[in-house]
């Protein structure tokens, strides 16, 4: 192929701006984009290689290499991996963000820190280098292929790029920077390799640079050393030497790691800025033997809702990486979990069919999944600063100012965790049985007395009114409609709190939790409303009593909506207003029928009950009135705008205001 000019995929000269202008302030992070590419290339190489040694080409010895070249004004990053095809550099270089372009920039927010975020997560590091480069040259040979087969990628982060074959004798990848003027300080060794130790410390293969040492320049006048010399210089030797550990941190003793080391890993796997909450290092042994690295994340990346997403968690057999979406090691409900799993047991040619079906896999699987949620119990227990307590003999326990600095550290964590991944815990309900009670204990709401999403079960049993029975939640769109729903009216007047559900995933996950610790969940938009021992005898009277005189009015109320409601009856839920929707205890609700048909799911035509409050004025101004029919359609629709929904023909609707109105 003779050179050609092509052009990026649509939208790319906007997003090279953005990356290069924008997102980065910390510049320095290129070099880790980079670097982490170059080891991914050679995880691939080593995968492929299973099943075909030849592709090592007599060199096994996997590497990174990094060079500069002062004037030539270029930084080099060299791998010995997989490499890339003339057709494959145009595909992967000539593309940016392959989980769309669109998506990338809509996710913006002008916030250069929050921004910096999705490069890693948009598949776009490579172009990250336009950060310190004017220009870069990408020269490639996919191993197995033969030298002439190499491809030259050129690129001045604009419109296009050129690609053309050339001649390369060593399989791998070159990706040369050509450096800005006011980049020129990443053309020297000290500012190189303080970015590797700092940002690719733990990466598991060697990566090298040259040797320097100090050479004296040399003496102008013999008979004056002082000063007559030229000034000195450091001069490159000639010999590669290794500037990481080059060792798996997740091999290491715990001891043997810091804090800081444990947050980078994070940060280079993960491809975010901001440090985990939290993490779990442990080396499981027994009748499956394997060492766990795992991450709770601060922030959800922008595909946390789809559950097709390729997972967090990378497997490797032996030290031996095999592949980097192993959903198999986690259930999808912790999706958003990173890290990595380290197997002794698993045969270095597994299979995505095997992963599904080894015993040692679920074995793998049971484990990270209990050492999460012992993360998230950690976290949630320790989420409130610890109060002041006083012990028998009146002395008020002191906390080491190192125990509050930790509690300080950890306040607020949960509450943040809770924020960015709770919607998707819930799943955990439906998916996991084995658990349901240990995620049941995580999950918060807000509630009718509390407006911050912090009430636990547990934390609502305590509160619970004596003589009490239930749990009462409702499930709603938004938590306006949810607080301000008519169906909490009569506990919002005897003072019980009800837990207010607003993620979408709340109705289908309420459906696998019937109870918490012995104690019922009661959704008040099912079934007759039963205060039970809260009801006195006198209220229960007085409801039975309107319900035998309001009879004749319930039974035209059921002939005037037997195409809308499934039945018509009397509530004692309802003070202020004059009707209410509920369906039958086991049925399925509006507003989840609704989410399916929004969905695009079959969901069945669901009739709800119309419950009505006899006391109220409109519901006394039916009996007798010359618009009977209308006003028993109204009631209708205007309870189901009170839950979220819309009547079935607004037009009718609004003619049968306008009417009444006139």
């Amino acid at each position: 192929m003779t050179k050609q000019t092509l052009s990026f995929q649509a939208e790319v000269a906007q997003l090279l701006h953005l990356v290069t202008h924008s997102l980065y302030s910390n510049k320095e992070i290129f070099l880790r984009e980079l670097i982490s590419n170059a080891s991914d290339a050679c995880d691939k190489l080593r995968f492929e290689a299973i099943n075909d040694g030849g592709l090592y080409e007599n060199d096994t010895e996997l590497k990174v290499k990094v060079s500069f070249d002062k004037d030539a004004k270029t930084l080099t990053i060299t791998d010995n991996g997989i490499g890339m095809s003339t057709q494959e550099a145009i595909d992967h270089l000539g593309t940016i963000a392959k989980s769309g372009t669109k998506d990338f920039v809509s996710k913006l927010s002008g916030d250069q820190k929050a921004d910096s975020q999705l490069i890693g997560q948009f598949g776009v590091g490579f172009y990250s280098g336009f950060i310190v480069a004017d220009k870069i040259t990408v020269e490639s040979r996919r191993a197995g292929m033969k030298a002439d087969e190499g491809v030259r990628w050129i690129s001045g982060g604009a419109g296009d790029f050129e690609v053309e074959n050339i001649t390369r004798a060593e399989r791998g990848t070159s990706v040369i920077l050509h450096l800005r003027d006011d980049s020129m300080d990443y053309a020297s060794a000290w500012k190189v390799k303080g970015i590797i130790n700092k940002y690719s410390d733990h990466i598991s293969l060697p990566i090298l640079m040259e040797k320097e040492e100090w050479k004296d320049g040399e003496l102008i006048n013999p008979s004056d050393e002082n000063g007559g010399r030229q000034p000195g210089a450091m001069v490159k030797t000639g010999e590669w030497e290794t500037v990481n550990k080059a060792n798996a941190i997740w091999a290491r003793a715990k001891k043997d790691i810091t804090q800081e080391q444990y947050d980078e890993f994070y940060k280079q796997i993960s491809h975010d800025f901001e440090a985990p909450l939290a993490h779990t290092h442990n080396r499981v042994e027994g009748s499956t033997e394997y060492t766990q690295l795992l991450y709770i994340p601060g922030k959800a990346p922008m595909d946390l809702y789809n559950r097709e997403k390729s997972a967090g968690v990378k497997l490797y057999v032996k030290r031996v990486f095999i592949m980097d979406d192993a959903e198999a090691l986690l259930p999808t409900y912790l999706r958003f979990v990173k890290g990595v799993v380290d197997s002794s047991d698993l045969p270095l040619n597994v299979s995505r069919e095997l992963l599904q079906e080894s015993r040692d896999v679920k074995a793998i699987r049971e484990g990270c999944t209990k050492r999460v949620l012992g993360m998230l119990e950690d976290l949630a227990k320790n989420d409130k600063l610890p109060e002041a307590t006083t012990t028998a003999e009146g002395v008020t326990d002191v906390v080491s100012e190192e125990g509050k600095a930790e509690a300080a550290a950890n306040a607020g964590k949960y509450t943040k965790f809770y924020n960015e991944f709770g919607a998707v815990l819930k799943e955990g309900l439906g998916e996991d049985y084995a658990n349901k009670d240990r995620i049941a204990k995580l999950l918060r709401f807000s509630s009718s007395i509390s407006d911050a999403a912090s009430v636990s079960f547990a934390d609502y049993k305590a509160r619970m009114k004596e003589g009490q029975e239930a749990i009462y939640y409702i499930t709603a769109d938004n938590a306006a409609a949810a607080k301000n729903s008519p169906q909490l009216e009569v506990f919002k007047k005897k003072g019980i709190e009800v837990l207010l559900m607003t993620d979408r995933v709340d109705e289908w996950a309420l459906n696998y939790l019937q109870d918490f610790d012995g104690t019922p969940l009661q959704s008040v938009a099912k079934g007759a409303v039963d205060l039970g021992k809260l009801q006195d005898e006198t209220e229960k009277k007085a409801a039975e009593e309107a319900a035998e005189t309001f009879k004749p009015m319930l039974a035209k109320l059921k002939e005037a909506l037997k195409d809308k409601a499934e039945d018509v009856r009397v509530t004692t839920r309802l003070v202020d207003s004059p009707a209410c929707l509920v369906v039958q205890d086991h049925g399925m609700s509006t507003q989840l029928a609704r989410m399916l048909k929004q969905a695009g799911q079959a969901a069945p035509d669901v009739k709800p009950v119309l419950e009505v409050n006899a006391e109220h004025p409109l519901v006394k101004k039916l009996d007798g009135s010359v618009h009977f029919n209308d006003l028993a359609h109204i009631l209708f629709d205007q309870a189901l705008l009170a839950e979220g929904g819309l009547p079935a023909d607004p037009a009718a609707y609004v003619k049968r205001v306008n009417a009444l109105l006139v």
